[in-house]
């Protein structure tokens, strides 16, 4: 199999002069809304999945660490889930909050049962017993941002906005926000309350949103909070071997990484890399770069326990890319260029589909 060059397509660099280390550069982080009214934050915020093991075993320690350094960096917005570790990723949360609760930006999610034979609850009991469980865990008593982690099909949105609505009017949390959903779910939630974030996967190998929830964001005046913007780790300088993923990695769930699919992605991958390398960058940092490129209402949530890994990522929250170089990585990774489906039939139950 031929490899991708960046070089050998004819795509231009700076002089190696240029290049400068990631740790030398002393731009800002770029602030952006979270949504109508809301704060201003780091346009790359922190989300904390990772924390407890969806990506291989997690020390504790080191995520609390990596949570005070990226105060430091500009990053302020943490995002969590009632899920996440069944609780542990908010009891985890916690204990940073409680020194350094008044810098932190807060969101956590609700919606997701884990019970295989109802994996989706809306209701309006489930989401308050829900809510009460994060506000304990996390030992707070408002949380800034809440999240319908999954739409539950059979319950109309307009429903599940009302109950939302009540527990912002009660003061529990200020603003809402939706995951994986549909461009008109947006449309519909949006006609009965404001809507400040919608969540969901965007990156160079998932771009998705961008046939409607872009737009629709924009349009509601809702920040687009991209997770996963460096795809699963692939848009960094280590690129994952399948093979060495430990067990309960969710991406041994994924069909790009499996036999058939990786090595043909490993191909444009790898031209990625060196094409970053050759402006000064680490692709982690490019990637973000692009992902914020996309538009002032996006917000890039990147996942990590690794305060060097989080200080690239908070890099693509100070550079701005020239027309030139996003031509040149869109040549590089065209839409739709990724092998296999971004989820496969286990985990596409709950994301909306659309187009």
């Amino acid at each position: 199999m031929t490899e991708y060059s960046a070089r050998q397509h004819g795509f231009s660099s700076e002089p190696a002069e240029g290049r400068i280390a990631a740790a030398e550069q002393e731009t800002k982080m770029q602030k952006r809304r979270l949504g109508q009214d809301g704060p201003m934050i780091g346009a790359v915020a922190l989300g904390t999945m990772n924390f407890v093991g969806a990506y291989g075993p997690a020390d504790p320690e080191e995520s609390l660490r990596c949570m005070a350094a990226c105060l430091e960096m500009g990053v302020d917005h943490f995002d969590t889930s009632n899920v996440y570790g069944m609780g542990r990723a908010e009891e985890l949360l916690s204990r940073f909050l409680k020194d350094h609760g008044d810098r932190v930006v807060l969101a956590s999610k609700c919606g997701i049962t884990r019970n295989p034979d109802h994996p989706f609850d809306n209701s309006p009991a489930h989401m308050r017993q829900s809510l009460e469980a994060s506000l304990k865990r996390l030992q707070v008593e408002h949380i800034h941002l809440y999240y319908l982690h999954r739409h539950e099909a059979a319950r109309p949105i307009e429903e599940i906005m009302e109950t939302l609505l009540k527990f912002r009017d009660e003061g529990k949390i200020g603003a809402i926000g939706l995951s994986e959903i549909a461009p008109s779910t947006l449309e519909r939630a949006a006609a009965v309350g404001p809507v400040a974030a919608v969540q969901s996967e965007y990156s160079l190998w998932t771009r998705q949103p961008e046939l409607g929830v872009l737009q629709g964001c924009a349009r509601h005046d809702a920040a687009l909070v991209a997770f996963s913007p460096i795809a699963r780790g692939v848009l960094s300088d280590t690129l994952p071997e399948p093979k060495e993923l430990g067990d309960g990695d969710i991406r041994l769930r994924i069909p790009r990484f499996n036999g058939e699919n990786w090595p043909r992605n490993m191909i444009r991958l790898r031209a990625f890399r060196e094409y970053a390398h050759d402006n000064g960058h680490s692709p982690a940092t490019l990637a973000i770069a692009w992902v914020l490129s996309r538009g002032p209402h996006v917000i890039a949530l990147p996942g990590s326990r690794s305060i060097a890994h989080m200080q690239e990522n908070a890099l693509g929250g100070t550079i701005t890319l020239t027309p030139q170089q996003l031509e040149e990585i869109e040549r590089i990774l065209p839409v739709g260029w990724a092998h296999g489906p971004r989820y496969g039939e286990e985990l596409s139950k709950g994301p909306e589909s659309y187009c």
